[in-house]
């Protein structure tokens, strides 16, 4: 398949919230915590993945790998993963680091109000550190997305093939709005890198790089109102022109 005339009634569902323009997918996309059980047919799973491999990578060398789930298999994951999150959380940690040991500005302003916004919305107050490990523990249900993808790379691949990946994904996050769908990448998941790789049979030279969930939004959940700012093109760029 490969013309969006085929997934008519993907885009005609009541939830879907399809975009127009490829700026508007752009614009529109989000971080969504919070989507509907309602299935998404793997046939367009497919083709998204399918059109976002067209992705450039170095020497095309390609570098994504991954994991779709839905059903079974995917209960069983989020079941396994949060079993370690909420019982036994001591021993688990990322592969790579994702963060700098030490957040210095402006990056840690930004991490801050992202954060108290989000906890903010959902109820959870400053220092609720049981009600903070809940809604965190809500990215291993792929926030109730009825498909999960679980992404890696082999550990022996360099950074400029992170770069490249960082494209391959999002291009899934952009065709995914243009049929009415929303996605949640998750940096959350490589932590329980061990058991994800049980579950899903990953091999030892396989990253957990992240997860990404995908379905209908449900906009009646009050933490889909996050709307997230960015700094204006002056603040990140230098223009020298004559």
């Amino acid at each position: 398949m490969t013309a969006a005339t085929d997934f008519d009634a993907v885009m005609a569902h009541p939830a879907a919230q399809v975009s127009p323009t490829t700026e508007d997918a752009i614009v529109s996309r989000r971080s969504v915590r919070g989507f509907l059980p309602d299935p998404v047919p793997l046939p367009l799973v497919r083709h998204i993945l399918e059109v976002s491999a067209r992705a450039p990578s170095g020497t095309n060398m390609q570098p994504w790998e991954g994991h779709v789930m839905t059903g079974a298999k995917l209960k069983q994951l989020c079941d396994a993963v949060r079993d370690a999150h909420f019982n036994s959380p001591a021993g688990h940690e990322k592969e790579y680091k994702y963060y700098p040991d030490a957040f210095f500005e402006p990056f840690l302003g930004r991490r801050r109000k992202v954060g108290l916004d989000l906890y903010k919305l959902a109820g959870v107050a400053k220092g609720d550190t049981a009600r903070m490990r809940e809604q965190s523990g809500r990215n291993y249900l792929f926030f109730d997305a009825p498909v999960g993808m679980m992404f890696t790379i082999d550990n022996r691949l360099e950074i400029g093939s992170w770069l490249d990946y960082g494209m391959f994904l999002q291009n899934i996050m952009t065709i995914a709005r243009q049929y009415g769908l929303h996605t949640c990448p998750q940096a959350a998941w490589p932590t329980y890198h061990t058991v994800i790789k049980d579950v899903l049979g990953i091999a030892g030279d396989q990253t957990v790089v992240c997860g990404i969930a995908l379905g209908y939004e449900d906009t009646a959940l009050v933490e889909n109102t996050l709307r997230t700012e960015r700094e204006p093109v002056d603040g990140f760029m230098t223009f020298h022109t004559d």
